[in-house]
């Protein structure tokens, strides 16, 4: 009986989610003069019984998991599919229900992740396949075959379903480069130059960081679009400094961004009109500017305190219900409205920081961080490219924007925030005793229980997480191989 309580705060904090998704979605059709009738029982009741699934299957196979992550993300994917419900009734293209159907399939990937992955550190163990596999998901969309007319070849088709390989391919590269570092950390801590008094690495180590982005630059300059790849090479890059704790790689990582992204910008048209609308939207405002004038056309007139849900024109903004969504939200709910957006948002990256310094092992540590960076990026991104502060990439606003890729991808991230967080509050003799029925008689020696918890061989404290070396961490790593 103490199992089914053991997860209360997160299931309050649900009620309370569930609470203001009925709130808004009755604002919504009570402004727009409808009565509330059982198809809103059955956004309701779907969305209540979506989560409440989500919470049992946590309390089975993930009782000690953060408590807060999935409150946050019913809320944000609530909100999310209410804004694409009232752009839909504007615009009658049949989103709605499909993101209806997209957030029931990511919930359930969610739960399938839980079941199949009970311990993170078992993904060291496909590292390589799993980022060779990212990079056969990123290039994918390069040779399918495919009758979308699109100026970014990013999409595949599969029958009547379309599908964007790069949202998994970031999972599952992130996998992987978060084990490289773990293994490889010496490799990227040698001493070389120092230039200002920053040490910067020797020129033979700067190897994997050069491949990354010549693979990235070459996937951008041929697909024709640089947000997804992009976002990739700043999480790598943030990862690499929270290993090492070395300034010189982000200096690095900015200079070769720069160079990279100059060479892009002269060969793709797409991306130069992206440029010019972002300097100033309004030197062509009916036509590369079109999209972002009428964003910041629909900020300004929402100002503080938004139109009012149903009452502003964000359907104006083309595919609004994609890039654009977070400026539909600032026109109708206002600066208040966008900021608690942003805040639930900082909640969910901050519970997966926190996360990552409280698991033991560096895998967990760094996968952790790296999966709660891209979501800090992709959100930075998003707001800058919407407010015309950055140019627009065309990255999409996570458990938010209407489309399958993203709503599944996001919630297999957070799957593996929730399995992370879940070893690192799990209490020490249930660790020990999972360890010993795991591994068996090896696994229940002090050592091997200890070397579980602990680091990866060459961690110390240089790096931001202070990545501890222990005597017996060749104990976790043969372990691991087993």
């Amino acid at each position: 009986m103490s199992r089914v309580f053991i997860r209360s705060t997160e299931l309050g904090l649900l009620i309370v989610a569930a609470i203001a998704f009925a709130a808004t979605l009755a604002s919504f059709e009570l402004s727009q003069g409808a009565t509330l009738s059982v198809q809103f029982l059955y956004y309701v009741g779907g969305f209540v019984g979506v989560f409440a699934v989500a919470h049992i299957a946590l309390t089975i196979w993930a009782p000690y998991a953060d408590q807060v992550m999935l409150p946050v993300v019913s809320l944000l994917n609530g909100l999310g599919l209410i804004m694409v419900y009232r752009i839909d009734a504007a615009k009658d293209l049949g989103l709605a229900n499909r993101q209806i159907m997209w957030s029931v399939v990511g919930v359930a990937l969610l739960i399938a992740v839980l079941i199949i992955v009970r311990d993170h550190k078992v993904l060291t163990r496909y590292s390589y396949l799993l980022g060779a596999l990212g990079l056969v998901l990123l290039a994918l969309p390069l040779v399918w075959p495919t009758s979308i007319n699109a100026d970014a070849r990013i999409w595949i088709q599969i029958g009547s379903f379309t599908l964007q390989p790069g949202e998994f391919s970031k999972i599952l590269l992130l996998m992987f480069f978060a084990q490289l570092l773990v293994q490889k950390r010496a490799l990227f801590t040698v001493a070389g130059y120092r230039f200002f008094g920053i040490s910067f690495p020797r020129l033979r180590d700067l190897a994997p960081i050069l491949l990354v982005w010549a693979i990235a630059i070459l996937i951008m300059a041929v697909s024709n679009d640089f947000g997804p790849v992009l976002l990739l090479f700043s999480t790598v890059l943030g990862m690499l400094f929270m290993a090492t704790g070395r300034w010189s790689w982000l200096i690095i990582g900015l200079g070769l961004t720069a160079v990279g992204g100059a060479f892009v910008y002269s060969l793709s048209a797409k991306i130069q009109d992206r440029f010019s609308a972002f300097r100033n939207p309004l030197d062509d405002v009916d036509g590369t500017g079109f999209q972002l004038s009428q964003s910041l056309f629909g900020l300004s007139w929402g100002g503080v305190t938004g139109t009012g849900l149903g009452e502003g024109h964000p359907d104006i903004i083309p595919v609004v219900w994609t890039d654009f969504i977070l400026a539909a939200i600032g026109e109708e709910l206002g600066l208040i409205g966008l900021a608690g957006v942003l805040i639930l948002f900082a909640l969910l990256v901050s519970r997966g920081f926190h996360t990552s310094l409280k698991v033991r092992d560096s895998y967990g540590k760094l996968l952790a961080a790296g999966l709660s960076l891209t979501m800090a990026i992709q959100i930075f991104v998003v707001v800058g490219g919407i407010t015309a502060l950055l140019p627009m990439t065309g990255l999409t606003t996570p458990f938010m924007s209407a489309g399958g890729s993203s709503l599944m991808a996001n919630y297999v991230l957070l799957a593996l925030l929730l399995r992370i967080s879940n070893a690192a509050r799990r209490p020490a003799d249930e660790a020990t005793g999972n360890a010993a029925n795991a591994g068996g008689p090896a696994a229940a020696q002090p050592g091997a229980a200890q070397s579980g918890a602990g680091n990866a061989p060459g961690m110390e404290h240089t790096g931001v997480f202070h990545m501890q070396q222990s005597a017996q961490s060749s104990h976790y790593s043969q372990e691991a191989k087993r």
